[in-house]
């Protein structure tokens, strides 16, 4: 009767700013009950941030679940003959090779089916096959990231991808696939639009077919209006947040990046449609840079295709005797990635 409520803390280590957010499971339901942000001044360690974003959250529990991203993670999707899941992981070890950079030996690697057969990589007759999605991460950067955190008495208990939390926080916040008045299956693009990188998650029917990494993102933004109105990095990146009156200004700095940024998403989207046959419906947009003044509009524009900032909150209970509810909403748009990766205390 006064068992332990089951809890998990996504942790989003990100280049500039430090989120976590704990969710409790209540019965079934899960709540969210913590929350913390800090951020990672220039030319401090990480680790000393990440030890005053944990004594912030005033979190009921020290297990958490970490993403890792960046040239070191390496997604493919491929397709392989019907067999068990266990006879699948010892197979994708004698097939890796085909599909990463890197020497089998130095990752830390792991496959799921997928529900679809998904037009694989490379094959031009799945016929018969099932379809997998392949995901290799260099050892070295898991093993860094676990030592930072067990540094601070933390038990990391999952190691997941960025890209894919995304899409967990997704399914918790708007968990029904989108379907087409024709009932022919239809797309969404998750875009989470970071400070140093942009990451695509295009799902069908809830699941993901197509991920990618963009190195075009927030800082390069800050960047530019540095740059166009004559600013220190730090105002710049105050003023891109903070626009008031300059909004304009501002928005005219950032357009050539995105530009650049919409050309990248635009041959992601163009991939996945004639890869699959379906056509994505839907720009969902998340991370501290879609909220750049003008992006939301220029981005869809540019697609052609409905485009909006999403909030993975919606839908999730939060307690209010523990987290503060305005603060957390106010920064909603970013916490996308840890919410992912607190939702897998679902399947903890």
């Amino acid at each position: 009767m006064f068992r332990k409520p089951k809890c998990l803390i996504g942790l989003d280590l990100g280049t500039q700013t430090l989120k976590a957010i704990e969710i409790s499971l209540d019965g079934s339901e899960p709540v969210i009950t913590g929350f913390a942000r800090v951020e990672v001044p220039v030319g401090s360690e990480r680790s000393v941030a990440l030890g005053q974003l944990y004594e912030q959250g005033k979190f009921r529990t020290k297990a958490v679940a970490t993403g890792v991203a960046g040239q070191n993670v390496v997604v493919r999707y491929i397709s392989m003959v019907p067999m068990s899941d266990a006879e699948l992981r010892q197979a994708i070890r004698f097939e890796s090779d085909k599909y990463l950079p890197f020497d089998a030996a130095d990752v830390v690697l792991d496959c799921q089916r997928l529900q679809r057969r998904s037009h694989a990589e490379g094959d031009n007759d799945a016929e018969g096959q099932v379809g997998v999605v392949l995901v290799a991460c260099q050892k070295s950067v898991v093993h860094s990231q676990l030592q930072d955190v067990v540094f601070h008495g933390l038990q990391p208990t999952i190691v997941d991808v960025d890209v894919f939390a995304l899409a967990n926080a997704w399914e918790m916040s708007a968990a029904s696939a989108v379907r087409g008045d024709d009932g022919g299956e239809q797309g969404v693009a998750l875009v989470d639009v970071g400070a140093t990188r942009t990451q695509i998650n295009v799902l069908l029917g809830g699941e993901t077919c197509f991920s990618r990494e963009i190195g075009i993102a927030g800082g390069d933004m800050t960047q530019a209006v540095a740059r166009r109105l004559g600013l220190e990095l730090f105002e710049a990146e105050a003023l891109k947040r903070t626009p008031g009156d300059r909004e304009v200004e501002v928005a005219r700095a950032i357009s050539p990046v995105l530009e650049d940024l919409v050309s990248e998403i635009s041959l992601s989207l163009d991939y996945v449609e004639n890869r699959e046959g379906v056509r994505v419906e839907e720009v969902l947009l998340s991370g501290g840079g879609s909220l750049a003044p003008g992006a939301v509009a220029f981005i869809e524009q540019a697609l052609g295709r409905p485009t909006r900032v999403w909030n993975p909150l919606d839908g999730l209970r939060v307690d209010a005797d523990r987290v503060n509810v305005e603060e957390l909403e106010a920064n909603s748009a970013s916490l996308a990635v840890a919410i992912g990766l607190a939702s897998r205390v679902r399947a903890a």
